[in-house]
C-alpha cells in the first residue's frame, strides 16, 4: 500500500491517471492528504475550514464510479482546496473577515461548479486575507514559519506547498496567485481577464479580478485552469522560445534575486533559448498608480453599505483603502481607466512580439515577518492590463527560500505562455520542497 508521503507527493495529472487506471484510491489520497495537514496544519494554518467526513464521503463515491467505468473528467479523484472567497455549497465563506461578512452558500461558485462537475473532491477552504486585500490571514510560509506565505492568496500556496493538497484555487487583483506562489515555490498561474467565471466569489474590483490555480506543475495548473475555465487550454509545442527581458522590471529587484535571475536567463540562452531585451512602453510609468485608483474605487463601491454599518469590524489596511476609494471623483476613476488601458494596448504588440516576457516575479524572496504580505508591484501591471501571467519557483537562497520567474504574454498567447513555462520548468529542475 502506498505511504501518506508517496500519496501526497501525486500531481494532479498522476493522482487523476492512476485513480483511472485503478492504482489509486480517491478515498487513499484524500486520507493522505487529510492526515498531512492534520501533521502540519499546526504550524502553517492554511485551512479556514476542512469538511472530512464530506470529502471523504465524496472520494469513495468517485472510486465507486471509477469501478464502474464512470469517470466524471480530468480531475476525477482529485482532492483540492478552496481559497475562503469562493462559495462551496454547504461550507462557509468568510472572506477573511469578521462574521458579519460570513455566509453559509447553499450552491458553488461557478468555479467551483466546474471543478465538482470534472470529479474533483473538495477538501475545505484555504485561508485568505480579509476581502482578498492587504490585512494578513493566519497562514505561515512552510519554508520558515517566520516570514510571510504572501497574499491574498496564502492558505492556497501554503497547502499546495506543504504537500496537503495537489492543487488549490486563487484569485489575483494585484498580485494575489502570483505572489504567495513565488513566496511558497510552486507554480502560480492566471489566465487573461474574464478567462473563469467570477460568480459566486467576493470580488474586491470587477475590472483586475482574476482567478486561477495553484499547482506543482506547469501541465498540472494548466489542467486545473482549463477546468475552470471550461476550456480547452494546453501548453503549445515550444523549443528555442523568444524571451524579452525586462529591464526595467529586473532593476526593481533586490540585489541577489537579480543575480539569481541573471543566472537563470543564462542557463535558459545556453539551453536554446533566444534573449532580447524589452523596453516598456512609457505608459508603464503611469499603470501602477491607475491601477490602484481603480482598484480603490470598485472596491469602495461594493463594500459601501456594508462598510457604512461595520467600518471597525474591517483591518486597517482595507479600512484605509475603502476610505480613499469612497472620496475619489468619477472623473479620476474614469481617467486611471483610460490609463490602464492606453498600457493594455501598448504591451499586448510588444508581447506577441515575443514567446514571453520575462521578469521577477516579486522583488525578492518572502520578507520576515508576518505583518505584511510582500510587495505586490511586479505582478501588478499584468493584473491591471488583464493579460495571463505564471510564476515558476527557479531555487532557492541561502536561507533556504524559494525565488521565482515570472512570465507574461499577451490575451491571445495563453497556451503560447504556457508552453514556454513548461520548457523553462524542464531546463530549471526545480524540485526542492519544505521540511516538514
Amino acid at each position: 500500500m502506498p505511504s501518506i508521503e508517496s500519496l501526497t507527493d501525486l500531481g494532479v495529472h498522476e493522482a487523476a491517471e492512476r485513480i483511472r487506471r485503478g492504482e489509486v484510491a480517491a478515498a487513499a489520497l484524500t486520507e493522505a492528504c487529510l492526515a498531512r495537514i492534520a501533521k502540519l496544519e499546526p504550524g502553517v494554518l492554511a485551512w479556514a475550514h476542512l469538511d472530512r467526513d464530506g470529502a471523504l464521503a465524496v472520494a469513495h463515491e468517485r472510486d465507486a464510479e471509477a469501478r464502474a467505468g464512470r469517470v466524471r473528467g480530468p480531475l476525477h479523484g482529485v482532492p483540492i482546496g478552496i481559497k475562503d472567497i469562493f462559495d462551496v455549497a454547504g461550507m462557509p465563506t468568510t472572506a477573511g473577515a469578521k462574521a458579519f461578512a460570513h455566509t453559509r452558500p447553499t450552491r458553488d461558485s461557478g468555479a467551483v461548479a466546474r471543478l465538482r462537475a470534472a470529479g474533483a473532491v473538495i477538501i475545505g477552504k484555504t485561508h485568505t486575507t480579509q476581502f482578498a486585500f492587504r490585512d494578513p490571514s493566519p497562514a505561515r510560509n512552510p519554508w520558515d514559519t517566520t516570514h510571510t506565505p504572501g497574499g491574498s492568496s496564502s492558505g492556497s500556496a501554503v497547502a499546495v506547498a506543504a504537500r496537503m493538497v495537489p492543487c488549490a484555487t486563487g484569485s489575483q487583483t494585484v498580485g494575489s496567485i502570483l505572489r504567495p506562489a513565488a513566496y511558497c515555490g510552486v507554480v502560480g498561474l492566471k489566465g487573461p481577464h474574464g478567462l473563469v467565471p467570477v460568480d459566486g466569489a467576493v470580488p474586491l474590483a470587477w475590472s483586475l479580478d482574476h482567478i486561477g490555480p495553484f499547482a506543482r506543475s506547469v501541465a498540472d495548473a494548466a489542467l486545473v485552469l482549463a477546468v475552470m475555465a471550461d476550456a480547452k487550454v494546453e501548453p503549445a509545442r515550444v523549443e528555442a522560445p523568444r524571451l524579452a527581458v525586462g529591464r526595467q522590471l529586473f532593476e526593481r529587484a533586490e540585489p541577489d534575486l537579480r543575480h539569481h535571475l541573471e543566472g537563470v536567463v543564462e542557463r535558459l540562452a545556453q539551453a536554446g533559448a533566444r534573449v532580447t531585451e524589452l523596453t516598456l512602453p512609457p505608459s508603464f510609468g503611469e499603470i501602477h498608480a491607475a491601477g490602484q485608483v481603480v482598484l480603490e474605487v470598485e472596491a469602495a463601491t461594493y463594500h459601501q453599505p456594508a462598510f457604512a454599518k461595520h467600518a471597525a469590524d474591517y483591518g486597517s489596511g482595507m479600512r484605509e483603502m475603502l476610505q480613499i476609494g469612497l472620496k475619489r471623483p468619477a472623473t479620476e476613476y474614469v481617467a486611471a481607466n483610460r490609463a490602464r488601458l492606453a498600457f493594455r494596448e501598448a504591451m499586448i504588440p510588444l508581447l506577441e512580439a515575443h514567446d514571453a516576457l520575462l521578469s521577477p516575479t516579486a522583488p525578492g524572496p518572502a520578507p520576515a515577518g508576518l505583518g505584511w504580505t510582500g510587495d505586490a508591484s511586479l505582478c501588478a501591471p499584468w493584473s491591471s492590463a488583464g493579460v495571463p501571467s505564471i510564476s515558476l519557483p527557479t531555487g532557492l537562497n541561502a536561507l533556504g527560500l524559494p525565488l521565482a520567474l515570472q512570465l507574461v504574454q499577451a490575451p491571445s498567447g495563453l497556451e503560447r505562455l504556457l508552453g514556454v513555462a513548461a520548457w523553462c520548468e524542464r531546463v530549471l529542475g526545480f524540485s526542492e520542497r519544505p521540511r516538514d
